[in-house]
């Protein structure tokens, strides 16, 4: 197998049918073997239905029907773990990806890259404020934290080499990070712009507070990445910083108290200061913690973040 498009999507029967009709144009134009791989995050409308007569109509469209509603990180895990092509391709089932975009991926990637980022450029026009402004602001903090200097992570058109994803284990929200994954194994990365369509069928499932949770999925990343191997600069850290300032307020209230401005229980700067900073930062440990522990759950009983419900596919599906 050469190319594997895989497809996370949750209630789309309505767009599925125009889905694989514009992919079935644009991959029978490729000189090699190819499948589609479509991931039924736990669909509560027609999709499985739908998903059925697909598959007869197109024998290289794989079903994978998820026992419930998990997310799509955790969709679009499974589709890796079932494709078997040494080009795995990600888009959504919502029509806002282009499939004839894919051609163009492919080449790019020809050129040595083993990841090819989507660009939506278009998109969130007339909503600067609201979308645009935020999704700059996120895109850009991202990028700079991690070295890795896309600027559409919430694209998922995007082209990977197996080699760099196989053995990705995804939780949470973490699909939006996988070029930063790909990074850690060696990946050369590359972006192109691509045709954004705005949604036909039903509604988008992204909000605003999204960004809170790119934001706090951003500190486990770049924990994962830089204090992995090494946790104790990083709580050590914390720690340190956390015991300077204490040290700082305790200072500050001791000049009030020597100066004769103030005496300790006459300001709640101490008081304050120390309940707020110790908050924070065993907020911000526990988060940690909580990662770490989940990932070594799984690691250590190897049990899978989705149940399969079944699978669907042609006769002749090979």
């Amino acid at each position: 197998m050469q190319v594997s498009v895989v497809i996370p999507g949750y209630n789309e029967s309505q767009s599925l049918p125009h889905l694989m009709e514009a992919l079935h144009q644009v991959l029978s134009t490729l000189s090699g073997p190819y499948e589609v791989i479509f991931v039924d995050d736990g669909s509560r409308d027609e999709t499985p239905i739908v998903l059925r007569d697909l598959v007869q109509k197109y024998p290289y469209l794989k079903g994978i029907r998820l026992a419930r509603h998990y997310g799509q990180t955790v969709a679009i895990w499974v589709g890796i773990q079932e494709a078997q092509g040494a080009i795995i391709v990600l888009m959504d089932a919502d029509l806002e990806n282009d499939p004839a975009d894919i051609p163009r991926l492919l080449e790019k990637m020809a050129e040595g890259y083993d990841v090819v980022s989507g660009w939506r450029q278009e998109r969130w026009k007339g909503q600067w404020l609201t979308r645009r402004l935020p999704s700059l602001f996120a895109n850009k903090l991202i990028s700079w934290l991690s070295g890795v200097h896309l600027h559409d992570y919430r694209c998922t058109l995007k082209a990977y080499k197996r080699e760099v994803i196989a053995s990705v284990r995804l939780y949470g929200r973490m699909h939006r990070f996988i070029p930063i994954y790909a990074k850690w194994e060696g990946g050369r990365i590359t972006e192109i712009p691509v045709r954004y369509q705005p949604r036909r069928f039903g509604r988008s499932h992204y909000g605003m507070m999204r960004i809170v949770s790119v934001l706090l999925d951003l500190i486990v990343i770049l924990f994962l990445d830089k204090y992995l191997q090494r946790p104790m600069q990083f709580f050590g850290g914390a720690g340190l910083i956390s015991i300077a300032l204490g040290l700082g307020t305790f200072l500050w209230a001791l000049y009030y108290k020597l100066a004769g401005l103030k005496d300790f229980v006459q300001t709640p700067l101490p008081i304050f200061t120390v309940l707020f900073i110790s908050i924070g930062v065993l907020m911000i440990l526990m988060g940690v913690m909580a990662e770490l522990l989940i990932r070594i759950y799984y690691e250590a009983t190897q049990r899978m973040p989705a149940r399969i419900r079944e699978k669907i596919t042609s006769p002749t599906y090979v």
